[in-house]
């Protein structure tokens, strides 16, 4: 835990540190967009925080790969510098997309190329987790097809959900931490020799260099982490989810205090609802307009809860407790029984739609009041 927690603080220095340079450079050399009828901010901002980000990602697994524990990740496995590559270039991409503004054609090509090259040459699907037993991928030109795919679309449930200051970053450090402790969690316990494990690296180095980013990106923000940030954050996450479910036929999950294998099915998705259900709706939404699915609009779920009543800071905590409870919900089937969990998941979600819908409530009743 020790080792994983200072590659975590040494990715949170090099990103803060970063993020500030990132600031000062676009302010000195005027790096702004144009501000867009969509946005939420008012004064023209630089976007190029996702460098900071990336930065200490990549400080955090080159200082891992020469620690002590955590190097055995790197031995004999180009995985880790594999998901590094495709991070650094989907991080290009989008950097020059917050600069210039690409085509979204031109940007979902970057994507693709950037989730072939984690495919390739640095991790893979090798199931499909489905229940009651998981389905094992053969063919190699289908395991890098899904595997590109499922990052391709993590990463643009990310880039969707970023339109509020501390969001996108705020649900990685909630998701990730659960998603640390799980894989944390599982390999402690099991009774294989080496302990290290990649999942668990590749959240603790994505969680701290988020928490190094946060305070330059809490409302009001002073610097955006931008496409390049965004989408950094959904590879980082699937090509950690991809790490995990692949350990399910191995037994790591049974060997582990009896821990079910329908955890590491459950908690991806558990941690992913809310950037996923964003994404789900905005396709469904724009598609049905005759819209193309990458078209921006104004009507993702932070803008629907500014909506109905809540501030700028009110719907980004929101958004957070919703990733507590599903993400940790998700977690606690890994530790107590899941009668228990069930039910209290199911109450801690009651409570969580009567909180987000009271000001709309709230409003309809003044509304009606008034009339």
């Amino acid at each position: 835990m020790i080792m994983y927690l200072l590659m975590g603080l040494c990715a949170a220095v090099v990103s803060y540190a970063a993020t500030w340079g990132a600031r000062f450079v676009g302010n000195r050399l005027n790096l702004f967009m144009p501000i867009r009828t969509r946005d939420m901010h008012s004064v023209p901002m630089s976007r190029l925080g996702g460098v900071g980000i990336f930065l200490g990602v990549a400080v955090g697994l080159v200082v891992a790969s020469q620690s002590f524990f955590v190097m055995d990740i790197f031995r004999n496995n180009g995985a880790p510098w594999g998901v590094l590559a495709g991070a650094a270039v989907i991080v290009l991409v989008g950097a020059l997309d917050d600069i210039v503004d690409l085509r979204w054609w031109i940007k979902l090509i970057g994507q693709m190329i950037a989730a072939l090259v984690v495919a390739i040459w640095g991790v893979q699907m090798t199931i499909i987790p489905f229940i009651p037993e998981p389905i094992v991928l053969e063919s190699e030109l289908l395991r890098i097809v899904l595997t590109a795919g499922l990052i391709v679309t993590t990463m643009n449930a990310f880039n969707f959900i970023d339109g509020l200051d501390g969001l996108a970053a705020g649900v990685a450090i909630i998701g990730g931490t659960a998603f640390f402790f799980t894989a944390y969690w599982v390999h402690r316990n099991s009774d294989v020799l080496d302990k290290s494990d990649l999942a668990t690296l590749l959240t603790a180095v994505l969680v701290g260099s988020c928490i190094g980013f946060l305070p330059h990106n809490w409302f009001p923000s002073k610097i955006f982490m931008g496409d390049a940030g965004a989408m950094l954050l959904g590879l980082l996450m699937a090509s950690a989810g991809v790490v995990s479910t692949g350990q399910i036929t191995s037994g790591l999950y049974d060997r582990a205090n009896g821990i079910s294998t329908v955890i590491p099915i459950i908690l991806p998705f558990a941690i992913l609802f809310v950037p996923l259900l964003d994404l789900g709706l905005a396709v469904l939404r724009r598609t049905a307009k005759g819209r193309s699915p990458w078209s921006a609009d104004q009507g993702h779920l932070h803008h629907k809860l500014l909506d109905i009543g809540y501030t700028h800071r009110g719907a980004v905590i929101l958004i957070y407790l919703w990733t507590c409870v599903l993400a940790f919900g998700g977690l606690a089937f890994a530790i107590f029984p899941w009668q228990i969990v069930m039910a209290v998941d199911a109450a801690a979600v009651l409570i969580m739609v009567v909180v987000s819908a009271w000001p709309y409530v709230l409003k309809r009743r003044t509304d009606f009041r008034r009339t």
